[in-house]
């Protein structure tokens, strides 16, 4: 008697738990389902507003860039758009003459960026040029933080140099430009440009740059001198951040059907 409620037992336990098992995984489908269903009523709701025709689309698409940034730092997976705040960078570039020889010739590399602070950001201006494929949009962040690691190679004067280890950025009242160009048809690469327009401060950290001694010192003088220096590093950051973009947009923009999501063509 005591084995056969064992074993009923036992078989209640088993189907308890088989029928839970099932009710979670109705609920995370039912919930996957319910999620994609709110994205893609969202979306159509606020670009359906915009009509590519219309006088008033390229006010239409600033207000719609500012309201999506409730999926900044959440990304749309159903569309392969990962989150912007922060977004990620693996590996980003920059070279001057040829590495090894010449006044002034270096290498650097950026690795694993992480860029804060899109949440927060406000576009002020958009137009799109349908003709040449390409939009133009300026961005204000209020404060914008990137860190990661950076590895430095050149030639000053004859001497080499190497260095590497952490770094950190902050810029505050900072405004900058960017312009995106598809480079052919539906599907096609698209290029980025970013121009930084306006930057109202700025904290700097760059580990190991003279020795850990001295760590502290280099951070003081280019915290209190960069804006002499920043004519001439502003190309070089408009070309790091440009670089960067380009691999982050078309990673997660290049295949979006934005036409599918826009309100009729008409004025």
């Amino acid at each position: 008697m005591s084995q056969h409620c064992t074993s009923n037992c036992n078989s209640c336990v088993s189907r308890l738990l088989a029928a839970f098992i099932v009710v979670q995984l109705v609920n995370v489908a039912l919930v996957h389902a319910s999620n994609q269903i709110d994205v893609e009523s969202d979306l159509r709701h606020l670009l359906g507003r915009c009509h590519s025709q219309s006088d008033e689309y390229n006010d239409c698409m600033k207000q719609v860039f500012n309201d999506l940034r409730a999926y900044f730092t959440t990304g749309i997976p159903d569309y392969h758009i990962k989150p912007f705040d922060p977004h990620h960078s693996d590996y980003v570039e920059l070279r001057r003459g040829d590495g090894a020889h010449g006044i002034g010739s270096f290498r650097l590399v950026l690795r694993n960026v992480s860029e804060y602070g899109w949440s927060k950001s406000e576009v002020t201006k958009f137009h799109a040029d349908a003709e040449d494929q390409r939009i133009v949009y300026a961005q204000y962040f209020p404060d914008k933080t990137l860190e990661g690691q950076y590895e430095f190679s050149g030639k000053m004067l004859g001497t080499e140099i190497k260095r590497r280890g952490p770094w950190n950025l902050t810029l505050y009242d900072y405004s900058q430009t960017t312009s995106v160009l598809r480079v052919g048809g539906p599907g096609s690469l698209l290029k980025v440009h970013v121009e930084v327009d306006r930057i109202g401060g700025m904290e700097l950290h760059i580990g190991n740059l003279l020795g850990q001694s001295l760590n502290s010192l280099a951070d003081g003088v280019i915290n209190s001198m960069w804006q002499l220096g920043l004519p001439f590093v502003k190309p070089m950051i408009n070309e790091l951040v440009s670089t960067a973009f380009t691999d982050i947009f078309n990673e997660s923009f290049r295949y979006f059907p934005l036409e599918s999501f826009l309100g009729p063509a008409t004025r």
